[in-house]
């Protein structure tokens, strides 16, 4: 499996933020932008966002800022969002469908043409417009349409023989929400979305901000007897 890094992660995954900002701003008519404003909305500091934006390319004028228009095009060229790339989905379950059903994807240059699924009762019918094929064809349908690139949405037992379906239909990258290490050829690119670990962050931040109230309750009550 190819595991180079990514220069500047953090800066890449806060890209797609900035770029819905802006995208905002564009259709307000707002020309311009500075980095003290994109700073203001990421809660950061405006050096912060120069040095995020830097990885694009583009550099803003001094005391202007950024032209909106081409700070987009800079960003989604970067991402490669400027391309359209169409996707085979496997599992037309719960997570698959509200992917299928998700809109926002034709602003990042993503398109799911087709949904797999090994329950009969799925198979043949249509959702958000998508036919669901049997998985068992999965290879077949790829090699045919010449499709690079494949959504994992079974569950985690299911999920390397799905991968090696996608494998065999020639599939180049596969963006999996299985909590599962997948197996694959050197030159197959695997991105493991894992929705408990965001979770977790989540859990852990509240439960650091719970004992801090608490411990701040304490104190101040015994303040109060004190008095």
């Amino acid at each position: 499996m190819i595991n180079g890094k990514i220069q500047k992660l953090p800066s890449v995954r806060r890209l797609p933020t900035y770029l819905h900002k802006l995208m905002e701003m564009e259709k307000k008519g707002i020309a311009l932008v500075s980095t003290t404003v994109l700073a203001e909305y990421m809660d950061t500091e405006p050096i912060g966002v120069r040095k995020d934006l830097e990885i694009t390319g583009i550099t803003g004028q001094p005391g202007v800022g950024y032209k909106t228009a081409e700070l987009i095009a800079a960003i989604r060229g970067f991402l490669g969002w400027d391309n359209n790339y169409e996707a085979v989905l496997a599992g037309a379950g719960s997570l698959g469908r509200a992917l299928m059903g998700y809109e926002g994807f034709e602003h990042y240059g993503l398109q799911i043409v087709a949904a797999f699924d090994s329950d009969p009762e799925k198979i043949g019918n249509y959702i958000f417009n998508r036919k669901i094929h049997d998985v068992r064809v999965l290879p077949e349908f790829c090699i045919e349409k010449k499709m690079h690139l494949g959504i994992i949405c079974v569950p985690a037992a299911h999920a390397q023989p799905v991968a090696d379906l996608m494998v065999d239909g020639g599939i180049k990258a596969i963006w999996s929400f299985a909590n599962v290490a997948l197996k694959v050829p050197e030159d197959v690119i695997v991105q493991r979305e894992v929705i408990a670990g965001g979770l977790a962050v989540l859990s852990v931040k509240l439960a650091q901000r719970l004992s801090s109230e608490l411990e701040l309750a304490g104190t101040n009550e015994k303040q109060e007897i004190c008095r």
